[in-house]
């Protein structure tokens, strides 16, 4: 029997079709059926050894919850035996029905189960125990994670063991993984977590990668970039971070159209229709690494190599349409022009491909969601340090203040929209523009996580200025499971303040900056604590709530594998529609 090593997960669903990943233990055939008589299948794709299937789904009905089962090579593997939880289904929405949009970022996995959680209750497990305990409760129709959905660089104790009987943790990268296998792991310990699989399982999923999916930092400067590429181990440790991202996150993202049209997948899947079926029984890594050259790694390693060195040649960003809500993806990482002198968020070719997206077929949504991993509004005190800072970097002070700069911006991760002051403003002219006239949108949405807490801020367009009809909120919402350290509740409980603003204006003159091209205000927050947003969007209307995960009560028990918690509301809120 071939062995389900990871997943089910449930990524693109549609009005009649879906997408549902697996890892295998060894080539086969994956196969999806549904209760309802839909379903799919698909060989398994080779990469680094390990065995993966993204499953077409079709013949689903719009609005209508359909179980369904995964079979390897014929034999049922999904749901588990004796499994705790209700069956998975897939429900493909129907035209004009309420849409739920849950989202957050940064989850450190779960400590094995009976080990205390220094970071409390997880919001994902404490969602999927509310979901398990009532099917019949409202549940998100699609879940956005927006960054950190494993931590490359900081390491579980148990992580930490296992890679210690692989090599040597006193030669870099030490602790932390290094290469495509040690990925894996991290995959493993994050999704392999019980209420996590299950919810993975039957709640749709977006995903987009942040710093530390590959390491802190990621791409904050090309002072930085040229230092980490003279070190032995950056190749590997990149390329396998984005290498299994691609796996493990970016496929899902796609659409069947989009997959049927992406070279890379084709060139992966092709070296498996090559190979034969390969019916070998399931091997360990030693066996993993014999096999390695017939598989499709060479194809993606290339294709990864070549997005690392141009951030032109690969997209990461992607669309999905919801009905009448839009959701933009933004890839606020790899795509970066770094120069000093021209650094932007994004390169020109990105700029173009999220213009036109925002821009098309205007009057089509009524909602858009623009998801950045990066919140593109901060407070006050914290933009003007990121802008100065930019300015210092750039030389505008000289050379020692220019030095000083790039080592400020490391320190204290100074990389948010507000590092690239052009790019801020870029956004903000693209927001108003798709805002304004007689097909503006609702609501626009900036939905960001990075900052390790949550808050609502509104921006406000200069008097006599082009300021958009649709009501613009920046809707940040981090951690889902991490620590909330002291020192930023502190910074940013005072970046709101009026003495934080006008140190940033006195810093601001400093660095030589004008103004940004907006202003704004914080209208919910800071929250801090383990959380998830939710946008309930229903016709023009559209509401915000926010929850903290807590630990559960003494007479409701534990979740269903022993874990869970329970959400608490702390804001609930009218974005738009009536008494908005």
């Amino acid at each position: 029997m071939v062995e389900l090593r990871l997943g089910p997960l449930l990524r693109y669903v549609d009005g009649s079709s879906a997408t549902v990943w697996v890892e295998a233990g060894r080539r086969c055939t994956a196969e999806v059926r549904c209760a309802e008589g839909g379903g799919g299948s698909a060989r398994t794709f080779e990469i680094c050894g390990h065995h993966y299937a993204l499953v077409p789904v079709a013949g689903l009905t719009p609005g209508t919850a359909t179980p369904y089962e995964v079979l390897l090579d014929g034999e049922r593997v999904w749901p588990l035996p004796d499994s705790p939880f209700p069956p998975s289904v897939i429900r493909p929405p129907a035209a004009h029905e309420t849409l739920r949009v849950a989202f957050g970022s940064c989850r450190w996995a779960a400590p094995a189960l009976g080990e205390k959680d220094p970071v409390g209750p997880d919001a994902l497990d404490a969602l999927a125990t509310r979901v398990a305990s009532d099917p019949g409760t409202p549940r998100p129709d699609v879940l956005l994670l927006l960054g950190d959905q494993v931590y490359a660089d900081e390491t579980s104790e148990a992580t930490r063991d296992w890679l210690a009987g692989r090599r040597d943790l006193d030669r870099p990268p030490g602790a932390q993984v290094a290469d495509y296998e040690e990925y894996t792991h991290l995959y493993y310990e994050s999704w392999l977590d019980p209420e996590v699989r299950w919810l993975l399982s039957t709640v749709p999923s977006c995903m987009i990668f942040d710093d530390h999916d590959v390491i802190d930092d990621w791409n904050t400067s090309a002072a930085w970039v040229a230092e980490m590429r003279a070190t032995p181990w950056w190749q590997d440790r990149v390329l396998g971070g984005l290498m299994s991202y691609w796996v493990h996150q970016h496929l899902g993202n796609l659409s069947p159209a989009e997959l049927a049209k992406d070279e890379v997948y084709a060139a992966v899947r092709s070296v498996e229709d090559e190979e034969g079926d390969g019916d070998g029984e399931e091997g360990g890594e030693e066996d993993r690494e014999e096999d390695r050259g017939k598989d499709g790694t060479e194809a993606l390693r290339v294709h990864c190599a070549r997005s690392d060195a141009d951030p032109a040649h690969a997209r990461w960003s992607y669309r999905r349409d919801f009905g009448r809500t839009r959701l933009l993806m933004v890839d606020s990482r790899a795509a970066r022009v770094l120069a000093e002198g021209e650094r932007d968020m994004l390169g020109a070719g990105e700029w173009a491909w999220l213009r036109a997206q925002v821009l098309d077929a205007p009057g089509s949504y009524d909602h858009l969601l623009i998801g950045t991993s990066l919140p593109w509004l901060l407070p006050h005190l914290i933009h003007d340090v990121e802008s100065w800072d930019a300015a210092l970097a750039d030389g505008v002070r000289g050379a020692r203040w220019a030095r000083f700069g790039e080592w400020l911006r490391r320190a204290l991760d100074l990389e948010h929209w507000a590092a690239f002051p052009p790019s801020f403003d870029a956004l903000a002219d693209l927001i108003a523009a798709a805002g304004s006239g007689p097909g503006a949108p609702a609501t626009i949405c900036v939905l960001s996580g990075d900052v390790h807490h949550a808050y609502v801020a509104e921006p406000s367009w200069p008097a006599g200025g082009a300021g958009p009809d649709a009501h613009v909120v920046q809707l940040t919402c981090s951690p889902v499971h991490n620590s909330v350290p002291l020192s930023i509740k502190v910074v940013f409980r005072f970046g709101w303040t009026r003495p934080g603003r006008a140190l940033g204006r006195l810093l601001a003159r400093h660095g030589r900056r004008a103004r940004p091209a907006v202003g704004w205000r914080r209208t919910g927050g800071p929250w801090f604590g383990n959380q998830l947003m939710t946008l309930t969007l229903q016709g023009r209307a559209a509401r915000l709530r926010l929850e903290q995960a807590r630990s559960p009560r003494a007479t409701e028990g534990e979740g269903r594998s022993g874990r869970g918690g329970r959400l608490v509301t702390l804001r609930e809120t009218r974005l738009s529609g009536p008494d908005s």
